[in-house]
């Protein structure tokens, strides 16, 4: 049975491992059409920085359309942000991102014409290419994305994951990720809105280091843990959803939400993750229903701990050293 445990933490964090390498953020690319001197298009691309993965996202463009550079690149807290202009005219144009295929995430492409008129679109891995001439993408779009996000974005499923394994009432259960989701739609508000602003960083490391305390308190013995944990689950839920809130912004802060659709999109995006929680959570329901059938919960819910202890620990030391230059 040891080795058993031994094989299911190894797998378990392995998995989670490869997960990590494509943690979901979104491109996104921005035609503005101008009526300048050798210019008809200003392009801006946000180029996501995918962690720990050599997948390069490249918008290529037709063979007849000159791209230059308008600045050099800058890098901000999740993309590095190109700007370019182009003397073709892109609204007729048919696009891709290279690279994009090999990846677990979307860009996001908004054309704004000289009349006004703002179309947007969602290009995907298992489609790469896009006719400018076609119909936008709904703003529905970011229902799926915000799915997405919560789904590819392991360190956040792991703390849900941590809640579940955490609380075995039903009733508790729902008051605590209640909290935690109440709690993480406030900072993201907040944060898209930017009435408060972090560092993507520092903000990166904590919820590393509040994955690691909550798996800390599931391999603890139940006197032995801390009282906030024991009387009052939600609370700690809360406060840490506060910061994997500022972390769900963060992908889109330097991606960018559609001014004209600005509530709205912060909406379906902020409903989207609810969705892929829920989703997680029941099927950690239905696991851990057929575990306790043949008798391995207990064994899953250790080695599922020690996982996620593991994995914590590991991000908070890479996390800090990359905020420290190391």
């Amino acid at each position: 049975m040891k080795l058993f445990l031994l094989l299911l933490i190894s797998s378990y964090s392995f998995f989670a491992g490869e997960l990590l390498a494509h943690e979901f953020r979104p491109g996104h690319l921005q035609l503005i059409e101008v009526d300048e001197q050798d210019t008809r298009y200003q392009i801006i691309w946000k180029k996501p920085i995918l962690l720990n993965t050599n997948v390069e996202l490249t918008p290529v463009f037709p063979e007849y359309c000159q791209v230059t550079d308008l600045v050099p690149p800058k890098v901000g807290n999740v993309a590095i942000i190109y700007r370019w202009r182009t003397n073709c005219d892109l609204g007729i144009a048919t696009i891709q991102v290279a690279g994009l295929p090999y990846s677990h995430t979307d860009v996001l492409i908004s054309v704004e014409k000289l009349t006004g008129d703002k179309t947007r679109y969602v290009l995907r891995p298992d489609s790469p290419a896009l006719d400018l001439r076609e119909d936008g993408a709904p703003a529905m779009s970011y229902f799926t994305i915000g799915i997405e996000h919560l789904v590819f974005g392991i360190d956040h499923v792991l703390f849900v994951i941590g809640l579940f394994l955490f609380i075995r009432d039903p009733i508790g259960l729902i008051k605590t990720i209640t909290a935690f989701t109440i709690s993480h739609s406030i900072t993201l508000a907040l944060s898209v809105l930017e009435l408060v602003k972090l560092d993507q960083g520092p903000t990166e490391a904590v919820i590393a280091l509040s994955i690691f305390f909550l798996a800390r308190e599931l391999v603890m013995e139940e006197s032995q843990r801390s009282r906030l944990t024991l009387g009052r689950p939600w609370v700690m839920a809360f406060v840490f959803g506060l910061l994997h809130g500022l972390g769900f912004a963060g992908a889109l802060a330097d991606i960018g939400l559609p001014k004209d659709d600005l509530w709205l999109s912060l909406l379906l995006f902020n409903i989207g993750i609810e969705v892929g929680q829920v989703a997680v959570i029941i099927a950690l329901a239905g696991i851990a229903w057929v575990l306790t059938k043949i008798g391995w919960r207990q064994y899953f819910y250790k080695g599922a701990a020690w996982g996620m202890g593991c994995l914590a620990t590991f991000w908070t030391l890479d996390r800090t050293a990359l905020l420290v230059g190391l």
